[in-house]
């Protein structure tokens, strides 16, 4: 099911953030503050197509069986990852009083809300 996705891609972020957190960190501190240091050879999404042509993939599947609602792709992709990066951000300004694994159930369940029918 859709909802089953979508903690499995908060469960992947996670412990990616977790396992490998230079990789988080150089994209929220780095590249999406020096895009124009970047702008030769990765121009716009061109870095992260990959990842983001994914979650179109899944996005456009949850609505064609009718679990999301049809809606802008950016809207949808900045309230799934904005959501994502700010948990690793408040992690990483160590603000958070757990580990980012307590939340995957409820942020999980709140995303799910946010994009369903």
């Amino acid at each position: 099911s859709t909802e089953k996705k979508i903690k499995m891609i908060v469960e992947l972020y996670f412990s990616m953030a977790k396992e490998r957190p230079e990789m988080i960190e150089y994209f929220l501190r780095v590249y999406l503050s020096y895009r124009d240091v970047f702008k030769d050879g990765c121009e716009g999404m061109l870095c992260v197509s990959g990842f983001v042509t994914e979650i179109m993939i899944f996005f456009d599947n949850g609505v064609e069986c009718g679990e999301l609602r049809d809606q802008d792709f950016f809207s949808a992709f900045g309230l799934f990852m904005g959501y994502l990066g700010g948990m690793v951000f408040l992690k990483g300004e160590e603000i958070l009083p757990n580990e980012l694994e307590a939340y995957i159930d409820d942020i999980s369940y709140n995303i799910y809300n946010a994009l369903k029918r």
